[in-house]
């Protein structure tokens, strides 16, 4: 089964309604916009971090106009994260091919949050952006650079809440 097959299994069996769309590949966000319908979603970026010591892994989404500073990012995670109780990620970089396929299985360019499907150990942490909860609907790669699906907010949740993952909404800009 292909890693596209796998979540549309996963979101058919959970009940999860969405749609997609093929289209040529689209490993960056310059390349995925010549091909994005205009569908009325917020197509969103995808960036994988490790923390400085290798042992935490962040999935970071937001919306794909935006970019964001990394040191910026450091500060607004750890500040998170310790009135949370938990530890701080200390200096962020972005994480190998090698750690985004033994976490989310997926190779650059095809990030997004249903690499989550993958993540049996809830190992990773997705923050995001607090803007996207104004979306009604949002846009995500299907594992694959070249699909996007559309999901309503909403059902993204539920997505995310059976999943097991840790997630939550913060101020990323």
């Amino acid at each position: 089964m292909t890693r596209e097959e796998t979540v549309y299994q996963y979101l058919n069996e959970h009940g999860i309604p969405f749609t997609s769309y093929n289209h040529p590949e689209g490993k960056t966000i310059e390349e995925a916009k010549r091909w994005w319908k205009d569908d009325g979603s917020v197509h969103c970026k995808n960036l994988f971090f490790r923390n400085h010591k290798g042992n935490q892994h962040y999935l970071v989404c937001f919306h794909c106009d935006h970019d964001l500073d990394i040191h910026d990012l450091e500060q607004r995670l750890k500040a998170s994260l310790l009135a949370q109780g938990k530890n701080s990620p200390g200096k962020l970089s972005f994480a190998s091919a090698e750690r985004m396929l033994k976490y989310l299985g997926l190779e650059p360019g095809s990030v997004s949050p249903f690499g989550l499907i993958n993540d049996i150990d809830h190992h990773v942490h997705l923050f995001l952006d607090e803007n996207l909860q104004q979306a009604e609907t949002l846009s995500f790669h299907p594992n694959d650079c070249r699909g996007t699906v559309v999901i309503r907010r909403e059902d993204f949740e539920q997505y995310l809440k059976g999943l097991g993952n840790e997630y939550e909404y913060l101020r990323l800009y």
